[in-house]
């Protein structure tokens, strides 16, 4: 199978036929069903309404009969969409966050302020993507089912917590998939499955009106994607006026008109090591690629693991506060019977956070606040920060469970895999997985881009320099 961001087939190509009349909303929607179907062992898609998807599909093409320079300002008018079982919702799609707790419950009646923006932007909502119970895992295996697979190699997970979307998108059921990242959730599953990730810059998306994903401010959605381009129009469809506790950060205008703009010579920190080990497969992708950044007359700073070591390890510990304390709130007042319906893990983790007093939590916020400024700091001597992914290549199914109590050694599974994601999310920069090519197995073999506040664009740009050399 090629690598889906290999692709030219993207959400922005599928609009644009769709737009021209080549094709209609409703048959982009059929044929995105119809691959639904063909990979169902992928275990992509957790709930699916149909009926509703065709009545939003007939709406715009009824609309693009009567009102075509309406359709035209929609960038994915018409495209197949599927939402994340976590964090902001749709109307009439259930989010029961991959837990047997919630099965049953009422749909949302009213859009969630991002879920409003992409339907704005034209998007066909029809599914909810498959999560772990919670979010609480770097693989998408939760007891109610389904088990998410990596397409590229269906032993293997295709990452967490966003791997149903990812799968979706890898598979060719959609062309993007909304996604979140709390601690590396959208750019593990990019770099599971050999998409593009984005984690955009704190304060940049909308996560309101509950801002029942905020957790702190460590988590923001976006979208996984197959092209550099998709995820710059998702962006530029979503971001500004957030209304939410951060101002909108600055990324300078539409972030898909400056892709194609040649780059500024750049200082890129590189960073090869892990506080783990990490396979030689790569580590050399990682060197490759700075390699080919040095030869575009970039210039190369070494960043040794040490040095971000204190940083990643107070990252892991916010994380753990956070986590553990938002899962209490999230499920107070559980009795017996309730608990035995939900994982061993999350029943671990929920007593956690219940044990967590609140200097503990705010000791953990502020070691957060101290990462931030570092990384402001750190990006005083550098443009961008060039890491590895994933330590490894995607996991086998079942490496990561989540039937055992020890969340510290769940947490350590987490880190290991992926030690750099949580350093974004807690310092609240964006943060970009990007494939450049597979391994002698087939397998992604991702770069960890890192930038700081508002320079979502400059890691796109980054990324396109190296993807088409």
């Amino acid at each position: 199978m090629p690598f889906p961001s290999d692709d030219p087939r993207d959400a922005l190509a599928l609009a644009a036929d769709i737009r021209s009349g080549r094709l209609s909303a409703r048959a982009a929607l059929d044929a995105a069903l119809g691959a639904a179907e063909s990979v169902k062992h992928l275990g992509a898609i957790r709930f699916l309404d149909a009926a509703r998807a065709r009545g939003r599909a007939d709406e715009l093409d009824r609309l693009l009969a009567d009102k075509p320079e309406e359709a035209a300002s929609m960038p994915f008018f018409g495209v197949p969409f599927l939402m994340k079982d976590l964090g902001s919702a749709a109307a009439g799609f259930p989010v029961v966050c991959g837990s047997r707790l919630l099965e049953g419950m009422p749909p949302p009646q009213v859009d969630s302020h991002l879920a409003a923006r992409f339907l704005a932007a034209g998007l066909v909502p029809f599914g909810v993507t498959t999560v772990p119970e919670f979010g609480l895992a770097t693989t998408s295996e939760p007891d109610l089912g389904p088990v998410a697979r990596n397409p590229l190699d269906s032993t293997r997970t295709p990452g967490g917590s966003s791997g149903g979307a990812a799968a979706a998108v890898a598979a060719g059921i959609v062309t993007l998939a909304q996604s979140g990242d709390a601690g590396g959730s959208t750019r593990v599953p990019a770099a599971c499955c050999g998409l593009v990730g984005l984690k955009p810059s704190r304060g940049a998306v909308p996560g309101g009106p509950g801002f029942g994903n905020h957790l702190s401010g460590i988590a923001i959605e976006l979208v996984l994607s197959r092209s550099l381009r998709d995820t710059a129009a998702a962006l530029d469809a979503v971001t500004g006026r957030a209304q939410g506790p951060e101002p909108d950060p600055d990324l300078g205008g539409s972030v898909l008109a400056r892709l194609e703009e040649p780059l500024p010579r750049l200082r890129v920190g590189l960073c090869l090591g892990m506080p783990g080990s990490i396979d030689p497969a790569r580590r050399d992708a990682v060197a490759a690629a700075a390699d080919v950044l040095a030869r575009n007359g970039h210039t190369l700073i070494v960043v040794p693991p040490e040095h971000l070591a204190p940083l990643t390890l107070a990252s892991a510990r916010a994380f753990d506060r956070i986590i553990s304390v938002n899962l209490a709130r999230n499920l107070a007042g559980l009795g017996d019977d309730d608990l035995a319906r939900v994982e061993p893990l999350t029943r671990a983790v929920l007593a956690r956070g219940r044990a967590i007093s609140g200097v503990e939590l705010q000791e953990a916020q502020a070691a957060a606040v101290g990462v931030a400024h570092e990384m402001w700091r750190l990006f005083g001597d550098m443009d961008v920060l060039l890491t590895p992914m994933l330590a490894t290549a995607p996991t086998p199914i079942g490496a990561m469970p989540m039937d055992h109590g020890d969340v510290e050694l769940h947490w350590r599974r987490m880190e290991a895999f992926a030690p750099y994601a949580m350093l974004a999310n807690i310092a609240g920069t964006p943060a970009l997985s990007v494939p450049i090519g597979p391994d002698r197995d087939g397998l992604p073999l991702p770069l960890h881009l890192v930038g700081m506040m508002g320079s979502d664009a400059l890691l796109l740009r980054v990324a396109r320099q190296l993807t088409t050399l």
